[in-house]
């Protein structure tokens, strides 16, 4: 009994580490693809998609970080990093709904 759980058990480990390996080296292929797919210029679909999907999400998530900026302005103050909250929750969200090119997520 307990030779065929040794067998077993060697079965399991073998068939992981070779669907691990193949898993990996898709992973690298795809990794160095990347730049080709990244530097892609963007589709209509991929602008419709920004346009209709994206952008207003991400007017929404600008208007509620200027209003979490404004509530929690008292303790940032005391806290001495009013500059880097106004950044990230105001600052960083509008310029990707507003200032980045079309199509490019």
């Amino acid at each position: 009994m307990q030779q065929s759980n040794r067998k077993l058990l060697s079965y399991i480990l073998a068939f992981t580490l070779a669907l691990s390996s193949v898993m990996f080296s898709s992973n690298v292929a795809a990794y160095e693809n990347w730049d080709n797919i990244v530097n892609e210029e963007p589709t209509a679909g991929t602008m419709l998609a920004d346009a209709f999907m994206v952008r207003p999400f991400m007017l929404v998530g600008t208007v509620v970080g200027a209003v979490t900026y404004v509530v929690t302005l008292p303790f940032s103050l005391l806290g001495g990093n009013a500059g880097e909250a106004g950044r990230s929750l105001v600052v960083d969200p509008a310029k990707y709904t507003f200032v980045r090119p079309l199509g490019e997520l």
